[in-house]
């Protein structure tokens, strides 16, 4: 399931403008498989950075990826057409999907409430306990080995 569709880049975007960055055989029509393609691309980014906390592809969008797809694919139709400088603020919405995807990868940000959950079910809380030590501090033993008593 892409995480955006056309029409969501339709608004962002004019028939016109679509026709002149998808129509690449002349018949000044918007070609919705170069925008499938778009959307492909920017929901295979949207995975790679989102994979190592999230189970993906989302099976249930959340609205921040939806809007990061929306982003990315635009900035992918501008960026195939070398003729065509990528527009000032695309760029910026792109730099910033990848910014705010780079923060999700990292653990900074989460994708909000509706995001499913951690597919290795890691959480915030810590999972160890006192036997987990491996050095102690003043802890009788047969053997010393392990204690920092001698440092």
């Amino acid at each position: 399931m892409a995480y955006s569709i056309q029409a969501d880049i339709e608004e962002q975007i004019s028939t016109d403008e679509l026709i002149e960055l998808t129509d690449d055989t002349g018949s000044n029509a918007v070609d919705p498989s170069v925008i499938s393609r778009a959307i492909e691309d920017a929901d295979a980014e949207i995975d790679s950075y989102c994979g190592g906390h999230y189970a993906v592809p989302f099976s249930s969008v959340p609205l921040m990826i939806r809007k990061l797809s929306v982003d990315m694919a635009v900035y992918h139709l501008f960026s195939r057409r070398s003729v065509l400088k990528v527009p000032e603020e695309r760029q910026k919405r792109y730099d910033n999907a990848i910014r705010f995807l780079r923060d999700v990868s990292k653990g900074v940000i989460s994708l909000g409430a509706n995001a499913p959950a951690d597919p290795k079910g890691n959480s915030a809380q810590a999972t160890r306990t006192e036997d987990d030590r491996i050095f102690t501090i003043g802890k009788n033993s047969d053997d010393s080995a392990g204690t920092l008593d001698n440092y």
